[in-house]
Order: structure tokens, then C-alpha cells, then sequence
């Protein structure tokens, strides 16, 4: 069942809370992510950046991970906000993840005044590396 424009704005601000705990030293960069699962439940992420870049983990990601580390695999939607102002997509590899391990849902991106956007993960990321492209090895 899709989650209501209600839900979303709920979603947005438990990501704005996630973002509180970003550890960006090196960028200055902060993301929160709110991903909810189809049992209802949100889980958080925001990314952690050191001073090896290749080593960071984005807020996307380690609100996936959180989820599947708990047993989870069922998702409708995440919200992804930054302070910078403006609406933040998500990184490639967030988005070969999130296609990946959540399939296509709702991807909310949300600026400092809560405007909202809302796009189909299959929309963000239209071609996808799927599980299917393993299987069709010779």
C-alpha cells in the first residue's frame, strides 16, 4: 500500500533528525535518510565521512544496511535530506544499492523550506545492475 503525503512529511522530518548525527568533518557535507519498511517501521542513516573518502558511508546507505542488519527486506519509500539547501539526490552507488536491496520505491528528496519531490526508483536509476545480470553468465 503507497504511504500518504502525510507520511512522507513524517518520513522527511525523521530524516532531518538522522542529519543531526552526520559526521562530515572533511566535506561539510551532512545527510540524513529516513528509509520506511513495509512493517511500518523507519529506519535512520546519515553518512559518515573519515579521512580516507573512499571509506565514507552515505546516509542511504547505512539506513538500508541498518534495516537488512535487522532482518528486513521490505521497503516503501526513503527520505533524503541535506543542509545544503536545496534537494539532494542520491549518489550513484546509493542508487545501485537502494534499486538493488529495496527495488523500486518511493525515493522522497526534500530542500530547507520542506518542498518535497518524489520519484520512482526505476526513474533515478533506469538501467540497473540486477541480481537477473549475474544469472545470465555463459
Amino acid at each position: 500500500m503507497p504511504a500518504s503525503k502525510r507520511t512522507y512529511h513524517s518520513l522527511v522530518q525523521r530524516a532531518r533528525k538522522a542529519l543531526r548525527h552526520s559526521h562530515a568533518p572533511f566535506s561539510g557535507f551532512r545527510v540524513g535518510a529516513a528509509l520506511l519498511a513495509n512493517n511500518g517501521r523507519i529506519y535512520h542513516g546519515c553518512n559518515i565521512e573519515n579521512s580516507s573518502y573512499g571509506l565514507t558511508i552515505c546516509a542511504e546507505r547505512t539506513a538500508i544496511f541498518r534495516a537488512i542488519s535487522d532482518g528486513v527486506h521490505k521497503f516503501q519509500a526513503i527520505a533524503i535530506v541535506s543542509d545544503e539547501g536545496g534537494f539532494t539526490s542520491p549518489c550513484g552507488a546509493c542508487r545501485q544499492v537502494l534499486s538493488d536491496l529495496a527495488g523500486n520505491i518511493d525515493v522522497i528528496l526534500a530542500d530547507h523550506r520542506g518542498q518535497m519531490k518524489v520519484f520512482k526508483m526505476k526513474n533515478l536509476l533506469p538501467h540497473p545492475f540486477t541480481p537477473e545480470n549475474l544469472r545470465k553468465r555463459s
